[in-house]
């Protein structure tokens, strides 16, 4: 080999160990994520989620059960979640994303309503290690987006804030065997984004990108099973359709947890491609198995411990991704793919 191309390539790997390139230049290949965790509870799940070794995880919320309005007691909730050694090693070990759900917010279905958001959000970004100067310190709400990897293979996560802002669940006026007590609020100022989220979310559509990952607490294509989802809203869920067709936004895959079962939705005719929703619930918060009602589920929904997984292929003009969604030892239950 050229002496010279064995210096310059010697230079390279000591700039990129050293952290002088930056680590956003490198493609992804392998996304991990997650959502439910009881932070009391035993977490052994962490062991599988490492040796996949993901390049990045994302948290779907209900990253914690803090459930309080007493900002002490949710912080050393965080404290305690921080200091398991599963997560510790994780977090050691890849880039960590995440978003809140109700739980992790600090009260169960809260919305706009839940008097400490402003407090709670500083306390979520204080855990994730946000710098005090950031934009997301001094914006309401918790959504923020991202993008790694050079031109051609970029993956741009959108991650989204569905409590801050979001108007109070409406009741069914009666509850139908085997749904949850919710039902859809038509008014048009039900919302679950507010204004500034919208104009934000429209924005980082219009960025470029290969691949858009977007994170949201809740199911987006899943509507109809009576608890929380954007069906609860189908204004707002029709508005994040038609932004996403506006928007020409290629390469979607929604991330979603809440659930505490796992599958995979899969949303047809409404974009150029199909629109998966992959439901990671939970990781350490199983629950009985039981019917739901999804008329847009892959197979069949999964109850035990789990996380779900994105595996991506750049080897074609455009991004292969494998969605699975994998048990507590991280062997592969479910699974789908889609092609961009």
């Amino acid at each position: 080999m050229n002496r010279r191309l064995v210096l310059s390539l010697s230079l390279f790997a000591g700039l990129l160990l050293s952290g002088t390139i930056s680590a956003a230049e490198k493609p992804l290949s392998t996304i991990a994520f997650g959502s439910c965790l009881k932070e009391t509870r035993p977490q052994p799940i962490w062991e599988g989620v490492i040796a996949a070794k993901p390049d990045v995880f994302v948290l779907l919320g209900d990253n914690i059960y803090g459930d309080t309005r007493d900002m002490k007691k949710l912080k050393g909730k965080w404290d305690t979640f921080a200091a398991v050694p599963g997560f510790k090693k994780l977090r050691s070990d890849c880039r960590l994303l995440a978003i809140w759900d109700d739980h992790d917010y600090g009260e169960n279905d809260a919305g706009i309503e839940y008097p400490k958001k402003v407090e709670s959000q500083q306390i979520f970004l204080d855990f994730l290690g946000e710098p005090k100067d950031s934009a997301r310190r001094k914006t309401p709400g918790i959504y923020d987006s991202v993008t790694i990897g050079p031109k051609g293979k970029r993956v741009q996560f959108i991650l989204l804030d569905t409590r801050y802002f979001r108007t109070a669940l409406k009741r069914a006026p009666k509850r139908e065997k085997g749904k949850g007590p919710y039902g859809p609020n038509e008014s048009d100022k039900a919302e679950i984004l507010g204004e500034a989220q919208w104009k934000w979310l429209e924005k980082t559509l219009r960025k470029p990108a290969d691949l858009r990952i977007i994170a949201s607490s809740i199911q987006v294509v899943s509507t109809t099973h009576g608890w929380e989802t954007w069906g609860n809203f189908p204004k707002e869920r029709e508005r994040f359709l038609e932004l996403l067709k506006k928007t020409k936004a290629n390469g979607v895959i929604i991330l979603s947890g809440d659930r505490h079962s796992a599958e995979i939705s899969k949303l047809e005719g409404t974009l150029p491609y199909p629109l998966f929703d992959v439901t990671a619930s939970a990781m350490n918060q199983r629950q009985r198995p039981g019917e739901e009602e999804n008329p847009h589920r892959v197979g069949d929904l999964y109850f035990s411990e789990n996380f779900g997984m994105l595996k991506i292929n750049w080897s074609k003009p455009g991004p292969r991704v494998t969605m699975e969604i994998r048990d507590i030892a991280g062997k592969m239950v479910r699974t789908a793919q889609v092609a961009f």
